[in-house]
């Protein structure tokens, strides 16, 4: 099946030199989003939230660049229908697609695409680098399974636990970073409310940079409740909050911390900071009174987990 992979790839590194780089992507299924009748690229019928209905009926999506593919091949429980590439990526990545790639993503076959046809798969201005692969959803744990410090592991385990908590932030592309930042330093998890909160997509991948497939990204329906949930299983829940009168490096935190951030300019809601153990705050100096959310949490999880 490797073999196929390299004859594939070799073909695609031919066509490099024999086409020209705007050739337009053929008219077979293949080249478009869906083979599906009445598909059409998203750009040209409505672009990204046409495109991200589209995907959200279907139950998938399209992840784009080189770090969230990557991820994605290496990563056992991802799902991949489609892998597009282009000639030019094909060159450049094909190496590291053949030895990172999971076993079970081995008798994949990628498509070989100009970057006008892997355009046409995606949401307008994705910066795809020439690589883009068709994913279902992730299986996300629930977040009692996340209580427990895991077993099993080669890799020592953080002197302290820590699960973040996101109170209705939004945009995809917070939320991306904070899930970098929280891969980046050994946070157990980000978990975020059903509703107020961002689904699985390409922007967030993007912006997670290959952490959505490193870190469980759990969705709940009442916040509230899941911060009872860790108190009982001896999490010390930390809300984060600029007008609070005791900084993090102060608070002396316990070993299995629940870390609460909440939205720009809303801040954390009533009921979520009714059930934080204390409110603590980053300091900041003027002019700047405070950090957006993902520098925020990258500079809490460096207190928590990063230093020492």
């Amino acid at each position: 099946m490797l073999l196929l992979v390299d004859k594939i790839l070799g073909a695609a590194m031919a066509k490099r030199k024999t086409k020209r780089p705007n050739t337009r992507p053929s008219s077979g299924p293949d080249s478009r989003p869906d083979s599906r009748p009445g598909s059409h690229p998203a750009r040209r019928r409505g672009g990204p939230a046409r495109a991200a209905s589209r995907d959200r009926a279907g139950g998938g999506y399209w992840l784009y660049g080189v770090h969230p593919v990557l991820a994605a091949l290496a990563n056992p429980r991802r799902h991949i229908e489609r892998l597009a590439l282009s000639p030019e990526a094909a060159g450049t990545w094909g190496q590291r697609l053949r030895q990172e790639r999971d076993a079970r993503h081995a008798g994949l076959a990628p498509e070989s695409l100009d970057r006008r046809g892997i355009e046409s798969l995606l949401p307008e201005g994705a910066v795809h680098q020439g690589l883009a692969a068709r994913v279902a959803p992730l299986e996300q744990p629930a977040i009692e399974d996340v209580l427990e410090p895991p077993a099993g592991t080669e890799a020592p385990a953080p002197q302290r636990r820590v699960v973040l908590l996101l109170d209705q932030v939004t945009d995809p592309h917070n939320v991306g970073a904070v899930l970098r930042s929280a891969a980046a330093f050994g946070a157990g998890a980000v978990v975020v409310p059903d509703k107020g909160a961002p689904e699985e997509s390409g922007s967030l991948a993007k912006s997670a940079s290959g952490a959505l497939e490193a870190i469980p990204y759990i969705r709940v329906v009442n916040l509230a409740r899941s911060l009872d949930t860790l108190k009982s299983a001896g999490f010390w829940c930390l809300g984060l909050a600029d007008e609070a009168p005791r900084s993090l490096a102060d608070s002396d935190p316990a070993d299995a911390v629940a870390l609460v951030l909440g939205a720009e300019g809303g801040g954390l809601r009533r009921l979520t900071r009714e059930r934080c153990d204390l409110l603590v705050k980053l300091p900041t100096r003027p002019p700047i009174q405070a950090l957006n959310i993902s520098n925020a949490a990258a500079v809490a999880l460096y207190e928590l987990l990063g230093r020492g």
